[in-house]
């Protein structure tokens, strides 16, 4: 009798959610009323914070973090990419914005073709495409923040002019310091000690400066100003300074500087390029309303995701058993099969079969395909042409038919570019930002691009961004994702919002790659199914697969392979093994997850930062 009420109690616990055990994380969960300010560094958050203590909304914060961390080079500068939800309480909307460079003049398949290269490359001036994050910031600061250019630069202009280099930062120069040496003015701001001492690059906690980058501020900051006495408005004057940064002499040097590297970008690619504010798509799941940037990034992958979980017992299957990640690996290896072939700028044509990819019909047609007993290496994308309204005929069939994963190349992590992926504990690629505030503002960042070792544009103090690797040079491989002047590539930066009954939810993002989706898809079942609080999600194990194309290097795929933490029990190894899972097992599993939940029963902010880096939050 005593076995048999034991056996039943074990069998209890075993799929219980795992918040009823409350467990112990190793960061605590921050809580405020008025604002939460979280991003990829201390001081990053410390900025953000100066903001909100000067009356500043959520954007401007948010503004202020992102000029911080890329001053920082927190895995990007101010050459890179940014992408980012914004929450409206005024009109309780989600806004898209899409501040993502494009291929310059001349960037074409022929053109790297005869360089004999099987994609653009990751490093060096032809990995650049136009930068985006200044026009980024400069937009959401003007349409929706609240301050001056001038007042939001500032903590991004004390660091310029000198602040004390943390280590992580420090190292990854020196590391890639004989790469730095191929570039006049990358080596100038990056090894101070060059020729002088054998670590040539800054030692942790010495004060980095960057004066060309500071010059570089102070003109936009400048321009705003001069506008202002000539009596523009302050939106109008923010507008100044983007045109001075696209179209004046700061463009002009970085054109300039970029052809003498030999580089492609012109002055006419930075005058033609433009921010766009878009309409974000998005899925429900059990009625929370997801939100994602469309398809110039991965997003809309983790949203096919949910409408193929939703179908699923999740919580039956138990948290981390060995069905439920199995069911996860299957679900993601579909949705990512059907970026890596169908994802691209949705301002050049073809048009993406979005509507078919986002059906809750089309997801149900991918899980009957669902093999239970065994990981399928040979997932294929599918078809969503007969789920668009219309009921189309796909016409790259011929493509999906020859589509093979047999190309793989053998690499421990093959889909995260070194810069991207520092070290076997944790991904560290990109940064990002989340914001809130009492007046209801909403904001999720991912910026990257322009990480060390970076490319920089003259006396600019501007780091490039190494975006052009994601394109493709073949159209059997993504018909929608080919490199063409003026277009964006497919990104990986994905933030994230979800309203319930209306209102936020969650806003969350992480940092890491391929591997971006992936891991948010798991946080959020985390929250939803599991019954988590943002930090004991942020902090859980996260599997992750490597049997899509990578978008960085080579793109390289290898099936099968399953990255898993190393509390993972010995049962449920054995048994993913006999699924037919190659196992690699790490300490650290995701990148560094940022997330805010909304508290409306008690009016708060619940933010957490993961364990897995340097992300910091400050609440109030």
């Amino acid at each position: 009798m005593k076995t048999s009420l034991l056996s039943k109690l074990f069998v209890c616990l075993c799929v219980l959610p795992l918040g009823a055990w409350a467990q112990q994380t190793q960061k605590p969960v921050l809580h405020g009323r008025h604002w939460m300010a979280i991003t990829g560094k201390p001081l990053g958050a410390t900025a953000g914070a100066m903001i909100f203590s000067q009356g500043g909304n959520a954007v401007d914060a948010a503004c202020a973090m992102l000029a911080a961390t890329c001053t920082m080079w927190d895995v990007l500068s101010w050459g890179g990419e940014t992408q980012a939800l914004i929450y409206n309480p005024h009109t309780g909307k989600v806004i898209g914005i899409n501040a993502l460079g494009v291929a310059p003049t001349g960037a074409t398949p022929e053109f790297f073709l005869q360089k004999e290269m099987k994609y653009p490359p990751a490093y060096g001036p032809l990995a650049a495409v136009t930068p985006g994050t200044p026009g980024g910031l400069l937009t959401m600061l003007a349409e929706y923040g609240s301050m001056s250019l001038e007042q939001v630069l500032a903590p991004a202009m004390q660091m310029a002019e000198g602040y004390p280099i943390e280590a992580q930062a420090a190292d990854a120069i020196e590391r890639q310091k004989e790469r730095i040496k191929q570039w006049p003015y990358s080596r100038a701001v990056f090894l101070p000690h060059l020729g002088s001492e054998e670590r040539e690059a800054p030692y942790p906690g010495e004060i980095f400066k960057q004066p060309d980058l500071l010059n570089t501020l102070q003109k936009l900051v400048e321009t705003e100003r001069a506008a202002r006495q000539a009596g523009k408005s302050r939106k109008e004057a923010i507008y100044a300074a983007y045109d001075r940064f696209y179209k004046g002499d700061i463009a002009e040097e970085i054109a300039r500087s970029t052809q003498e590297q030999g580089g492609l970008i012109t002055k006419e690619d930075l005058a033609k390029w433009k921010v766009y504010i878009e309409e974000p798509v998005m899925t429900t799941y059990k009625g929370i309303e997801v939100y994602k940037l469309t398809s110039w990034v991965q997003g809309p992958v983790m949203l096919q995701a949910l409408n193929m979980m939703e179908q699923l017992d999740v919580q039956g299957m138990g948290y981390n058993t060995a069905r439920y990640l199995h069911a996860l690996y299957q679900v993601m290896n579909m949705s990512f099969a059907d970026r890596d072939f169908y994802y691209g700028d949705p301002y050049f044509d073809p048009p993406e079969p979005l509507q078919g990819l986002l059906s809750k019909q089309y997801a149900k047609a991918r899980v009957e395909q669902i093999n239970w007993k065994k990981n399928d290496p040979q997932v294929k994308p599918g078809d969503p042409y007969p789920f668009e309204p219309g009921n189309k005929v796909n016409p790259y069939r011929k493509y999906l038919d020859e589509w093979t994963n047999e190309t793989s190349l053998l690499l421990p992590y093959p889909n995260l570019p070194e810069a991207e992926f520092l070290s076997a504990e944790h991904y560290r690629g990109t940064t990002s930002i989340q914001a809130a505030d009492e007046e209801g503002w909403v904001v999720s960042i991912t910026p990257s691009g322009g990480w060390i070792p970076a490319v920089i544009a003259g006396k600019t103090g501007v780091g490039l961004s190494q975006r052009m690797q994601s394109f493709v040079l073949h159209e059997k491989e993504n018909p929608f994702n080919v490199v063409q002047p003026g277009k964006r590539p497919r990104a990986t930066l994905t933030p994230s919002l979800a309203l319930k009954a209306g209102k936020p939810y969650l806003s969350f993002a992480v940092q890491g790659g391929d591997s971006q989706d992936q891991n948010l898809l798991q946080f959020f079942l985390n929250v939803v199914e599991f019954g988590m609080n943002v930090q004991e999600a942020a902090e859980a194990a996260n599997i992750n697969s490597f049997q899509m194309r990578g978008s960085f290097g080579q793109h390289e795929v290898k099936p099968g392979l399953m990255l898993i933490r190393d509390d993972t029990p010995p049962w449920t190894r054995k048994a993913l093994r006999n699924m037919g899972y190659e196992l690699q097992v790490r300490e650290r599993t995701s990148g560094p997850i940022n997330a805010i939940y909304f508290d409306w029963e008690h009016g708060s902010f619940w933010g957490g930062s993961s364990n897995h880096g340097e992300d910091y939050g400050i609440g109030w």
